[in-house]
């Protein structure tokens, strides 16, 4: 199955300083047909001004992962951290026993970003924060930045509390993507720009996509796409 879920169909809320399109149900938007796909339970497309950001504010045994589109964002809190992630870079965050944090676009451009929230497997562990900077991805493959699985264990990625990944990379215009899903795992993904289709389906920037119960897809850039796919296991209600 492949379902596509349009960007204009999204819950979204604006508040000045913060216009943000919600793939899930979040804060204030509620909608039962769309809550998760467990474990992913936010993915949050937000574009935050200049000057602007999330006063500090606790989570707990969540993992949040955070991937820069466009501009910056600067982290800080309670445990001491604080460190700067740029547009194609990521930072994590695993809430654990609770966290204190806030979350400011400290530059003079907006800061597009998704936020992305994944039930942690391994609750009430010590909190930690990481940002990387991964070197700017080859085109038309899709490389491994945050992975809690066993085979990405001697690779270099941030690291977090669940059997899942997050995976970007672009594929340039014309070119394709051959991915194989492993049984009991499903896919979501998001192309942040350009136009895609997925086994002949098309999406357009921000659009989600949820894939289940497919063996294999073929994702082709009919625009240069930069594609953020989150796998994940299936896990039982």
């Amino acid at each position: 199955m492949i379902n596509i879920i349009p960007f204009q169909t999204l819950g979204s809320a604006n508040h000045g300083w913060l216009h943000a399109h919600h793939h899930f149900s979040f804060a204030r938007y509620y909608d039962p047909e769309r809550v998760g796909f467990p474990p992913l339970l936010v993915w949050n497309d937000d574009l935050i001004k200049p000057g602007k950001g999330f006063d500090m504010h606790p989570h707990q045994d969540m993992e949040i992962i955070t991937y820069i589109r466009k501009g910056a964002i600067t982290h800080k809190d309670n445990m001491g951290n604080e460190g700067r992630t740029i547009a194609g870079d990521v930072q994590v965050m695993s809430a654990g026993t609770g966290v204190y944090h806030s979350e400011y676009n400290k530059e003079t451009e907006e800061t597009l970003l998704f936020q992305i929230w994944i039930q942690t497997a391994v609750p009430s562990v010590k909190p930690r924060w990481e940002t990387k900077a991964f070197p700017k991805q080859s085109s038309n493959q899709l490389i491994p930045l945050v992975s809690g699985r066993e085979i990405h264990r001697d690779e270099d990625v941030l690291s977090i509390y669940q059997d899942a990944a997050i995976h970007t990379g672009v594929i340039e215009t014309g070119h394709s993507f051959q991915l194989n899903i492993e049984p009991d795992r499903h896919v979501y993904m998001v192309p942040a720009t350009g136009s895609i289709s997925v086994n002949g389906e098309t999406a357009q920037a921000r659009d989600g996509i949820h894939i289940k119960n497919i063996e294999s897809i073929e994702i082709t850039a009919s625009e240069s796409s930069e594609i953020v796919l989150a796998d994940l296991p299936r896990l039982s209600p």
